[in-house]
Parts: structure tokens; sequence; C-alpha cells
């Protein structure tokens, strides 16, 4: 069971394609630090989708990144300060993706003129252990015969002649 202690972690960082793979490293750090080995890869391939997408369609490359774990979700959202970047437009494909691997996600202006695009992530149980139902044994007084131990003759016959039949058989 994943603990409730809230987290959080904000990095600043100049998109460039080398930073790519290095801002991936970081995250995934500190998701294996806050024992949230399970979300590693979904959260830094959608980090790397949008950080690429950033790279080649902003012409400002300052990207605000941050991770906020709350017990049961963790939200990544990455913002940059390029007016020019229509998120609707130039990261449609980035966004599809990311909509396609998260629980959930959005986009969102701030007050800086800035645009945030975040995703979340359900944390999952890592080992789940399969429930098996115990069936009840009956006891001998409370068993049934099954009408397919009954002989054809008894099932097939009219209503008295297979109240008969029952009776014989008991």
């Amino acid at each position: 069971m994943k603990t409730a202690v809230p987290r959080y972690y904000h990095l600043d960082v100049e998109v460039s394609p080398e930073r790519v793979e290095q801002v991936s490293r970081i995250l995934a750090a500190h998701l294996h630090y806050w024992d949230l080995d399970n979300l590693v890869d979904p959260v830094c391939r959608g980090a790397e989708l949008l950080l690429r997408a950033i790279d080649e369609h902003a012409t400002d490359k300052d990207t605000s990144i941050e991770m906020w774990w709350n017990g049961q979700h963790l939200i990544t959202a990455v913002g940059g300060d390029d007016r020019d970047l229509r998120p609707d437009q130039d990261l449609r494909a980035c966004l599809a993706d990311i909509a396609a691997m998260s629980d959930g996600w959005g986009c969102c202006a701030a007050e800086t003129g800035s645009k945030i695009i975040w995703f979340s992530q359900r944390a999952r149980s890592g080992e789940r252990v399969p429930l098996v139902p115990t069936a009840p044994a009956p006891d001998v007084s409370e068993r049934l015969k099954v009408p397919r131990a009954l002989p054809l003759v008894a099932l097939a016959a009219p209503a008295s002649a297979a109240h008969d039949a029952l009776e014989g058989a008991r």
C-alpha cells in the first residue's frame, strides 16, 4: 500500500534534445525515491513526449516541470512561457498520446500567460493477489438431488408421474 505522505517536486529546465533524457532520469529517480516504481514508465514517457514537442514547436525553451503526489494520484505538469505555442494545434499528436496513456489530463493557462499541460496517473497496487471465493459446504440434511440424477422418464412425464418418481427416488 502506498503511503499518503504528500510529495512535491519542481524542476526548471531549458529544453534541448540532450536535456529530455536527463530530465527523464531525474523524474525517474524521484519516483523511485517516493516508492512509486510502477509509475516511472508512464510518467517519464509522458514527460518526454511533452518536452520533445516543446523542443520542436516552441521558440521559448524555458520550461517548468512539477510533480505532485497525494497518496492516490501523481500529477505531472509541464509549463512553458512561449505565448505563440498553441497546444490545440502544435501539440495535437502529443496530447492524443498523453490522453491515451494517462488517467486524466488537461491544459490551462497561467496568470503569467504561460501554458500548462498536466496529466495524472492513479497509483495501482504492485502486487495483486486474486481473491478465491470458497464455496460453503452444505450439510448432509441440506443437500438436494440434482434433477439430472433423476431418470429421464421422470423429467419428461406429466406432473403427477414426476411427483411419484420423485417420491420413489427419496
